[in-house]
């Protein structure tokens, strides 16, 4: 089995126990800006928090003594929103240079390590990739200067001037670790691309830059847990998390390029199952177990009403209900409503969507063309188209 193959088989989830969504998934929209989707994850107020108490209790009665408790709580308040504002700038600033070379916004986000633009699909080149990892670092270049320019040269009351003074140092001090040579950090994308642009070879440059985000990861996270163990130090958890971090992105960056590599240009028409087999809505799980399933014994079968396509049911999802039931329950019942399950267009990006059903516990994605079933995608479709590509048969 070829590699990308052996990847993809092992992100499918018949293979490996049930991942989620993911961390950088929005709980929550607050609405497009500059025509980009932004919205925050849950994790996001665990930072705010955090960052909010630690300079309301800290920092700013050391920098700035003499003001009340309610005066350093307003100002720990306003500078920790500031301080997103200004992450949501630096990754608005990637989002619309990448829009510039042609790719595809998928949103914003923030969450609890800051923030990240969602884009689809491979960087259409190296040089597009450059561009678009400074994009970032360069909006926050500009924040950080000019924040401690008016610090500095503007007389400004002392419980504002500390607020301004913080914000533009931290901008300067996240942008000078996000420039480390570490995917998926903007500094590992600045190398990746070099490295892209001397050797022409996407895949081996990520595999260069994402080795040595895991090198960073792991030096983070033994330094983090050095400093708990030794120290005492309460901060070395949220070092060795961020380690953690690291790792797990590099580590998804290089799966995402072997298999986009292998899949080169294709589509998800290429692959996906033409004319599934489909599912009443109102039929019983007792007929459905006794028919269709009995008959083909799929993982899982496009729901529909009417004509009309309405949900997914799985195999996972039956065997959730009590057999004794099956007569009086219907595949509605228990099936993925559409907004629930993943769909896609033929004419996806066929990496992008593996990469995305890698993240869905069933591994399944309803094809939709012009609001009819046009098929169904699994990540056994994508193994085997993978392999016979592998052996030049596909």
């Amino acid at each position: 089995m070829s590699e990308a193959a052996r990847i993809a088989s092992q992100d499918a989830p018949e293979a490996r126990a049930t991942r989620g969504q993911g961390p950088m998934h929005a709980s929550l929209s607050l609405g497009r800006l500059a025509g980009v989707e932004v919205g925050i994850n849950w994790s996001w107020l665990v930072i705010l928090a955090l960052i909010s108490a630690s300079l309301g209790f800290a920092v700013f009665p050391t920098t700035n003594p003499g003001y009340g408790g309610a005066v350093y709580g307003a100002m720990a308040a306003a500078a920790a929103v500031l301080f997103f504002v200004s992450l949501l700038l630096h990754e608005l600033g990637h989002a619309v240079v990448a829009r510039r070379e042609g790719m595809e916004i998928e949103g914003i986000v923030l969450w609890l390590f800051g923030g990240v633009a969602q884009f689809r699909g491979l960087f259409p080149s190296a040089g597009a990739e450059l561009r678009i990892a400074l994009a970032g670092p360069a909006v926050s270049l500009v924040i950080g200067v000019t924040l401690l320019a008016v610090a500095i040269l503007t007389p400004l009351p002392g419980f504002l001037d500390g607020s301004v003074m913080w914000l533009g140092r931290i901008n300067l001090v996240l942008l000078a670790f996000n420039m480390l040579p570490a995917l998926p950090l903007d500094g590992g994308r600045v190398f990746r691309a070099l490295v892209w642009m001397r050797t022409r070879d996407f895949l081996r440059a990520t595999r260069i830059a994402g080795g040595v985000g895991r090198g960073f990861g792991q030096l983070l996270i033994g330094l983090g847990f050095f400093s708990v163990l030794v120290f005492g130090a309460l901060g070395g958890i949220w070092i060795a998390l961020m380690g953690w971090f690291l790792m797990a992105a590099a580590g998804a960056e290089i799966r995402f390029a072997t298999v986009g590599a292998a899949l080169g240009s294709m589509s998800v028409a290429d692959a996906m199952a033409r004319d599934p087999l489909t599912v009443p809505a109102g039929q019983s799980l007792a007929e459905f177990s006794k028919g269709v399933f009995t008959q083909s014994r799929h993982a899982a079968y496009p729901v529909v009403d009417g004509g009309r396509l309405v949900g997914l049911l799985g195999f996972r999802d039956l065997t959730r209900v009590e057999p004794a039931q099956w007569e009086q329950e219907s595949v509605e019942q228990h099936m993925r409503p559409i907004g629930r399950a993943f769909v896609m267009s033929p004419e996806d990006d066929l990496g992008t969507a593996a990469m995305d059903l890698s993240q869905d516990d069933l591994g399944r994605a309803l094809v939709v063309e012009d609001d009819r079933l046009a098929g169904l995608l699994s990540m056994t479709d994508v193994s085997r188209l993978i392999e016979l590509r592998s052996r030049g048969l596909g």
